[in-house]
């Protein structure tokens, strides 16, 4: 009854999800705000629904739900709804909400349609441990902190080729401005860093303990240690360098294609990873 209970939630969520997002969509097109109303409204409720799918969830495998790529898809698309709806309240800047929530749809799409392995089930009870959670949870927090700081860098580019070809119109006057724009974006990434180097120490230490014949060639090694250089190099030319513009909000973008190569690919080709695929 419980699993049934939690299929119809999902469901729910999914098609409450889609609706909400085509509402942004409109009123991105027309500047409807009782769209964005109906929207933000459909978006808390999906929200509610999801917490409420963690929370059976957790109670049916009695851990916190991190360790498969079903699990980390849907935990995932969870923090980014989470930090729309957090940075919407508290910042009031329009499109963020609609931006981050097609990224957050496209994921929960694939959790959606991903086939749900045994093995990674019986895998991750294997494998679980205090260390593991937080080292996971850490990872796709951080994930969640990269992909707010894209989205900014998005209407950064948004907005300034507005300005540049100069389309004055209601679309720009509800975008925020270039300078806070840059501000949110660096600041997301400045949170997003040391979770990702928090995160990578964590699960190096557990690895040691738990796996001491793990190859450190791994392609996922490999690749969260390229995505930390990509982001680190983006804080050394914001704060060091002085850089910003146009330049630094692409350099924010290409380091978040890095963020969806780790997360899609790489965890499946990871010989290390094996729970996580």
């Amino acid at each position: 009854m419980t699993i049934g209970f939690m299929t119809r939630i999902h469901e729910l969520s999914v098609v409450l999800y889609a609706f909400s997002v085509l509402l942004y969509f409109f009123d991105f097109i027309h500047h409807n705000r009782k769209a964005n109303r109906i929207a933000f409204w459909l978006l808390a409720f999906v929200w509610v629904l999801q917490t409420v799918f963690l929370f059976f969830y957790m109670k049916e495998t009695g851990r916190f739900p991190v360790l498969t790529i079903f699990e980390g898809l849907y935990f995932y698309a969870w923090v980014l709804v989470t930090l729309s709806i957090a940075i919407n309240h508290l910042l009031r800047v329009d499109f963020i909400v609609f931006f981050t929530n097609i990224l957050g749809f496209t994921v929960m799409a694939i959790h959606t349609f991903a086939p749900m392995q045994v093995d990674s089930h019986v895998m991750a009870k294997q494998l679980v441990s205090e260390l593991l959670l937080i080292h996971v949870t850490m990872a796709i927090l951080s994930y969640g902190a990269f992909s707010l700081s894209f989205v900014f860098s998005l209407l950064y580019l948004l907005q300034y080729d507005l300005l540049k070809r100069k389309k004055w119109g209601k679309r720009l006057l509800r975008l925020a401005d270039l300078e806070k724009l840059e501000r949110l974006s660096y600041i997301s990434a400045v949170i997003g860093v040391p979770l990702l180097l928090l995160a990578l120490i964590l699960g190096l230490q557990w690895a040691f303990l738990k796996l001491p014949g793990m190859p450190w060639y791994d392609i996922k090694i490999i690749g969260s240690f390229i995505l930390l250089i990509a982001y680190s190099i983006y804080l050394y030319l914001h704060t060091a360098r002085n850089l910003s513009g146009k330049k630094l909000a692409l350099w924010n973008a290409g380091s978040f294609l890095i963020v969806l190569i780790n997360f899609f690919l790489f965890g499946q080709l990871s010989s290390f990873h094996i729970w996580y695929s």
